[in-house]
């Protein structure tokens, strides 16, 4: 054996280049050892933590929890749900039984202390698809759909909240409800058309939706201003109000509104002449 040693020596000691890479090799080897020995260590290597379930917690607990287990925490995201508690986790990730690592952190999405609040946008005479997609984009949802005879199949007529119609600019919760209204088509049916000289806007809206109908163009005096239109009221209307005027069910009657009052009942209703008058809008 000794014989055999001193061999290997006589020829490594002869031949410099191979005992060189001989050295090198047995260096890297060793250093490649420490390094992954280093590295099971520094990352506790096979160790992971169980993620706790979070939800419908404060951040305090929150926190408290998470320290014992050595995870960090970062609040991602706030929505508003009445089915959570206001200030509590609604959802994280990674969700509670994943394993991580130490010092994971866990992103949690909030239930926030006061609802968010968004504009209403105008849903009249869009399409029911139009009208989903325009109130997903600002977090509302389609609520119940009725429908009434109108000539537009399937486009919306009213926008309402709670039973109460909503205009455009008014604002609710953000992932609220909005029920519709949509056209179904006219019937066979009529109905006589009914008298709204004299009525305000709204008054007018009411009474014609009691029989089936709606109000079309709405022409307000040239000197009517925003502010002042609510008080306005119905001077001429067209169809007009007589014995021999119906309409089908769902369609419109136009209104023109005035402020002066010497204008409204001068003339019988059937017997106004719109040759002079300015057409609708």
């Amino acid at each position: 054996m000794q014989k055999i040693t001193k061999e290997i020596s006589g020829f490594l000691g002869r031949h410099i280049v191979i005992k060189n890479l001989t050295l090198a090799f047995l260096i890297l080897a060793l250093a490649f050892m420490l390094f992954f020995t280093w590295l099971r260590l520094f990352t506790r290597h096979g160790e992971a933590y169980i993620v706790p379930d979070l939800t419908d917690l404060t951040l305090p607990e929150v926190e408290d929890i998470l320290e014992k287990r050595n995870l960090r925490w970062e609040v991602f995201d706030s929505v508003f749900s009445n089915e959570h508690e206001r200030g509590t986790v609604v959802e994280q990730h990674p969700k509670s039984g994943f394993k991580v690592k130490k010092n994971r952190k866990i992103y949690l999405t909030m239930n926030a202390m006061n609802p968010e609040k968004v504009v209403m946008p105008d849903l009249v005479n869009l399409t029911i698809r139009q009208a989903q997609s325009r109130l997903e984009t600002i977090g509302l949802k389609i609520g119940k759909i009725t429908y009434e005879p109108d000539l537009g199949v399937n486009i919306i007529l009213a926008q309402k909240h709670l039973g109460v119609p909503i205009k455009e600019g008014d604002t609710l919760v953000k992932g609220s409800f909005v029920d519709l209204v949509l056209g179904k088509g006219l019937s066979g049916e009529t109905t006589r058309v009914p008298d709204l000289i004299g009525l305000t806007e709204e008054e007018a809206t009411i009474r014609a939706a009691d029989v089936s109908l709606r109000l079309g163009a709405i022409v307000p005096d040239p000197e009517i201003k925003d502010e002042d239109k609510p008080l306005a009221r119905i001077h001429m209307q067209r169809p007009a109000h007589n014995k021999n005027n119906s309409l089908p069910l769902g369609s419109s009657i136009d209104v023109w509104l005035t402020l002066d009052s010497t204008k409204i009942f001068a003339v019988p209703a059937d017997t106004l002449n719109y040759e002079n008058e300015s057409e609708p809008f």
